[in-house]
């Protein structure tokens, strides 16, 4: 009888964390939005490289990119270099310019 207890705290506490886990991750595709949309839109987005945790974006218009919203969103750092920016994001590098890469066509 102690051992069906036990089993079912088990449950229910495996169940909060799954509740809450899923609360506090973000939507990825509103953050992706979100971050096509702070670098100008997809039509300023030439190029995307992405380097473990670093994306590199090559923009038409630099000046249309907003870095304060782009660091809010959660970036580690920004480094603007002529029409590039360098932005390190973490670990959805790959699966953003799949994303976005996706978007363009």
């Amino acid at each position: 009888m102690q051992y069906i207890q036990y089993l079912i705290i088990a449950i229910v506490l495996f169940l909060i964390a799954l509740v809450v886990l899923k609360a506090s991750k973000k939507d990825f595709y509103i953050e992706a939005n979100k971050l096509v949309e702070f670098l100008g839109g997809k039509d300023n987005i030439i190029n995307i490289e992405v380097n473990m945790s670093r994306f590199k974006v090559t923009l038409k218009d630099v000046t249309l990119a907003n870095k304060d919203a782009i660091q809010k969103l959660g970036a580690k750092g920004i480094v603007e270099i002529d029409n590039q920016l360098k932005i390190i994001l973490g670990p959805d590098g790959q699966r953003l310019k799949k994303y976005i890469d996706d978007l363009k066509k």
